[in-house]
């Protein structure tokens, strides 16, 4: 399967949104490693963020929108108190936000394309470091960011307990 990694655009929206709606739907009809939610994430509004301030990214494959990563430099502040690899300005660092596969491309490689393209994006753009949380039942996201050569450093409150999800890993991936 052929992947084109881009910067997405304000044309996908839409297709962003339903993307993650139909991810949401997939994930509520079976085990939801992320313990996401319809209606409160991913929503279209994160794609309109995203796309706003340039930091989405979306894979293609056979031109429909397969899955996206969202790269900036905001991280949450459960981040500022974690023992993290490297001591850098988040100027130097990306920090991954909404990454999301579609319900049609999971176990199709997109997720390992991203975050392939995620590192290199990364070493053009000179940054130092790509830290992360995943929620710490996610046995499937947390295999491949260990796979991808991420380090944990420590499980943080996000503060999302009144959505059942109390306790997040941090991943770091020095570069």
């Amino acid at each position: 399967m052929h992947i084109i990694i881009e910067k997405g655009l304000k044309t996908d929206i839409e297709e962003l949104a339903l993307l993650y709606d139909e991810l949401n739907d997939y994930l509520a009809r079976g085990e939801n490693y992320p313990g996401w939610r319809k209606g409160i994430y991913p929503t279209r509004e994160n794609a309109i963020e995203g796309i706003a301030n340039g930091h989405l990214y979306v894979a293609r494959a056979s031109g429909k929108i397969a899955g996206s990563i969202i790269l900036n430099h905001e991280p949450v502040p459960a981040y500022h108190g974690a023992n993290w690899e490297i001591d850098a300005d988040y100027s130097e660092i990306f920090v991954v936000h909404t990454f999301a596969v579609h319900p049609a491309y999971l176990k199709k490689g997109i997720g390992s394309n991203l975050i392939e393209f995620a590192v290199q994006h990364s070493i053009n753009e000179h940054i130092k470091s790509i830290r992360l949380d995943v929620y710490e039942h996610n046995l499937p996201a947390i295999r491949l960011y260990e796979k991808s050569g991420f380090t944990y450093v420590g499980t943080v409150d996000l503060g999302l307990g009144h959505y059942g999800l109390d306790y997040f890993r941090l991943y770091e991936k020095v570069l």
